[in-house]
């Protein structure tokens, strides 16, 4: 078999559905098998699937994003790996297409595609550079929008890599991200300390590591309804979970590359952030 594609349904039965059905219509030449991973949802928002190319882990205590993932990869037989959200949906080809440049090119450990928001527009989180701290500062200063060629400025979402080429990249997104099924476990897979948000570029990072290339596919997209799964609601613990993962991937990281006064601003302005996102939560919710 081709492909193993895992999705992770967490109260979010419909969305996980239109997703499902647009890997059964558009993977043509690839042989693949869907495996969705049921993370505690809902009893009325648990997935249920008759057909028999998908798999349904029912029953899965929530132990976050990465730990479900690694579930699914568990139960793959696929040569390649993917891990789709359940608010995407595959354009025509995509699939096929990945897989293809996967198999031509073997150097290659992870591989991201072109995603679209719902009008069309790119979201950037497709490809971006690794949250160093001087990446990290230029992004919040809002120089990359000011110098957007610059490979200094631009770093954090490599706006200087067009979007219409492809090319590699530091990282992409948890939201369409394919490898080799064999390279993700020599990895150990997702690290589990991520419960979300995180994850993927912390194995994007390990796959550098292991001197391996990782890709932004432009010739290849999907739609990512990015918002409808609730997963960037104003929710305390969303606020949470995303200011926890800036926190365990410096220190993971990055925390003996830096000396301490430079670990102490990074921490403070992850600190000042997470306050300033709580307290607009608030107001918005007022």
């Amino acid at each position: 078999m081709d492909l193993s594609v895992i999705i992770i349904n967490y109260n979010t039965k419909e969305l996980t559905g239109q997703a499902v059905a647009s890997v059964r219509e558009t993977a043509k030449s690839a042989s693949c098998e869907v495996i969705v991973i049921d993370n505690s949802s809902e009893p009325e928002e648990r997935y249920q699937s008759v057909d028999e190319g998908v798999v349904v882990l029912d029953g899965v205590e929530n132990r976050g994003f990465g730990n479900a993932c690694n579930l699914g990869a568990a139960r793959a037989k696929g040569e390649y790996l993917l891990f789709l959200n359940s608010d995407a949906v595959v354009h025509a080809e995509a699939i096929d297409r990945t897989v293809g440049y996967l198999r031509e090119h073997p150097e290659v450990g992870a591989l991201g595609i072109r995603m679209l928001l719902e009008d069309g527009t790119l979201d950037r989180g497709c490809k971006r550079g690794f949250p160093t701290p001087s990446a990290s500062l230029y992004y919040f200063l809002g120089l990359d929008k000011k110098h957007p060629e610059s490979r200094k400025y631009g770093a954090y979402h490599q706006t200087f890599l067009p979007d219409d080429q492809t090319a590699e990249t530091d990282c992409v997104s948890g939201a369409y991200l394919m490898m080799p099924r064999s390279f993700f476990l020599e990895l150990g897979g997702f690290d589990e300390i991520f419960f979300m948000y995180g994850e993927d570029i912390d194995l994007c990072y390990r796959v550098k590591e292991a001197g391996r290339k990782v890709v932004y596919y432009a010739d290849a997209s999907i739609t990512h309804l990015k918002g409808a799964s609730g997963l960037h609601s104003k929710s305390k613990e969303i606020i949470y979970h995303f200011h926890r993962a800036m926190k365990l991937f410096y220190r993971k990281h990055y925390w003996k590359k830096y000396n301490i006064f430079v670990s102490a601003a990074v921490y403070f302005g992850i600190w000042a952030k997470y306050r300033l996102a709580l307290l607009t939560a608030k107001k918005a919710g007022s």
